[in-house]
């Protein structure tokens, strides 16, 4: 679970269910806006603690329903990912896994260059936690 802050947006705190493969792979999630992040950091911090933060930037493509992500995070480097929405109004299963297959052939990652971890399980933890 993380609480998205952004400049300019309204924060979002967002529950994942994904396993930490390094491959494709399916993700479920739910994002629910949050009006008073700060208020909502303070009250999470005091029931669950905080294991890590993560600072980073990220620089938004989109090309045939899939979202490419270039990161720069604070602390671990660049990275680059590639999203693909599936469901209602979106891609299905099949059309997405062949994108983000051609998208990763294009961009010439092979298998061995996959993080199945996510930026928080490769961040050192949070000192001040």
């Amino acid at each position: 679970m993380k609480l998205r802050e952004e400049a300019r947006a309204t924060a979002q705190l967002i529950a994942y269910e994904r396993s930490d493969l390094a491959e494709q792979r399916e993700s479920d999630y739910r994002i629910v806006a949050v009006e008073d992040a700060e208020g909502l950091k303070v009250a999470l911090a005091a029931a669950l603690g905080v294991s890590v933060t993560v600072a980073k930037e990220r620089r938004l493509f989109i090309w045939e329903g899939v979202r490419i992500h270039l990161d720069r995070v604070e602390g671990l480097g660049h990275f680059l990912e590639f999203e693909a929405v599936t469901g209602e109004g979106a891609l299905d299963l099949a059309a997405a896994e062949k994108r983000v297959e051609e998208l990763r052939r294009a961009f010439g990652l092979e298998a061995d260059q996959l993080v199945g971890e996510s930026y928080c399980d490769l961040a050192p933890a949070d000192p001040n936690a």
